[in-house]
């Protein structure tokens, strides 16, 4: 019998929801998965039915040293950890830190093919002078063994890897789309509105941009309760003063806790009209080029997204002629451009998102089925696997929600 197509999963935080995301999607496509990684701090490890992730090491958020212990800690006892592992046909990499281990895991097993996803280009990687260029050295040498690099937006392509990576692999683009296996053929909700509701503007996934906090908060303010903010996921509290207390201070903003993904994503934004798709973490680098999680899953589920002019997302949501785009971060410009807002200019571009469908913003089995034929055409010619069938369901698997 042919043997099912086996991929090492190396990641760097099991707790990730795109990881079970990833995990369940390798699965769908026909693939027998094997996970390992750190454990992130305080997160618990990813629920996902079926597998128990193999655990390198625990790292914290926002300690680089500290993660680069745990790394180091990590690769001297690899291939101990690896011992009793069946021998992967790919070993999938997540991230630069899980690249590092890759070539080590790979020549553990007799020397695999390796492939590298990578879905944010970090700030180290994109820093002038010395630093800068020891990482992406380090990204170069590491990645001398990826036959293939897995991203998530075409601009991180155009303006990383192309000019400035020493990555040459070929390039497989893989969005961060909705995981819905059986197709979404359902279509967009039916909005109906209130008369006289107020506005409400959903921040949903990785709460983890101050400068956006502040900007809704002041516009929130400005427009006097016509317009609200419901923020859901996981916060990064490491990048606010004190978010509870500044969450609890404003009148018009509230938190309403972290959230399953995919199971109430419907539910949490058929209870807002827009997504706020704006992301300033990285700004002028990684954040003008990424396409986010919430971008997707609003437009899936109704909600309009509010972008910035000249990022990656701007492009993708005009383009669609859906999205509504600010031409710039000051309050002023989101005061001019809503304050006439009505229910007839919401309509019309919610006619254009109805007019899309589903279809834009989800990934069904023939994707999941896609990527792992292209992880399977690593392997040497005349050792092709055959794909396993794939799972019946994805609604069993539940977790919390912190996606960008």
């Amino acid at each position: 019998m042919a043997q099912t197509l086996r991929v090492l999963y190396l990641v760097h935080d099991l707790s990730d929801p795109a990881v079970r995301r990833r995990v369940l999607m390798l699965q769908a496509g026909g693939a027998e998965v094997t996970l390992a990684g750190f454990r992130r701090g305080e997160n618990r490890l990813a629920n996902i039915e079926g597998i128990v992730p193999l655990e390198l090491g625990t790292t914290e958020d926002a300690r680089f040293a500290q993660r680069l212990l745990a790394l180091a800690g990590a690769a001297a006892t690899l291939s101990r950890r690896l011992e009793g592992v069946a021998r992967p046909d790919v070993v999938l990499a997540r991230n630069l830190e899980m690249l590092a281990l890759a070539g080590r895991a790979a020549a553990r097993f007799g020397g695999v093919p390796v492939a590298y996803e990578c879905l944010d280009v970090h700030r180290l990687l994109l820093r002038g002078g010395a630093v800068g260029r020891a990482f992406r050295a380090a990204e170069r040498h590491f990645g001398r063994r990826a036959g293939l690099l897995v991203t998530s937006s075409p601009a991180f392509v155009e303006h990383y890897f192309k000019p400035l990576s020493g990555i040459r692999a070929p390039v497989h683009l893989l969005e961060n789309q909705v995981l819905e296996l059986d197709g979404g053929g359902t279509g967009l909700p039916v909005r109906t509105r209130p008369a006289g509701a107020p506005w409400r503007i959903g921040w949903f996934g990785a709460i983890r941009c101050r400068k956006s906090l502040d900007i809704l908060s002041a516009f929130t303010r400005r427009m006097e309760g016509r317009f609200e903010v419901v923020l859901r996921g996981r916060p990064a509290y490491r990048e606010f003063d004190d978010f509870d207390g500044i969450v609890a201070r404003e009148p018009f903003i509230r938190f309403e806790g972290p959230y399953r993904n995919p199971e109430d994503l419907s539910a949490i934004y058929a209870q807002v009209d827009f997504t706020w798709a704006i992301d300033f973490f990285e700004e002028g680098q990684n954040s003008l080029w990424l396409l986010p999680n919430r971008l997707y899953e609003g437009c899936r589920h109704g909600a309009l997204p509010i972008v910035l002019s000249g990022t990656e997302t701007a492009r993708l949501a005009v383009q669609r002629g859906v999205g509504i785009a600010l031409r710039d971060a000051r309050v002023e410009t989101l005061v001019d451009r809503f304050s006439a807002f009505d229910g007839d200019a919401y309509r019309a571009l919610y006619a254009n998102l109805v007019k899309l469908g589903a279809r834009p913003w989800i990934a069904d089995r023939t994707d999941c089925t896609a990527f792992v034929q292209r992880l399977a055409a690593l392997r040497p010619p005349g050792t092709q696997p055959a794909m396993s069938r794939p799972l019946p369901s994805l609604v069993a698997n539940k977790v919390d929600c912190h996606d960008r």
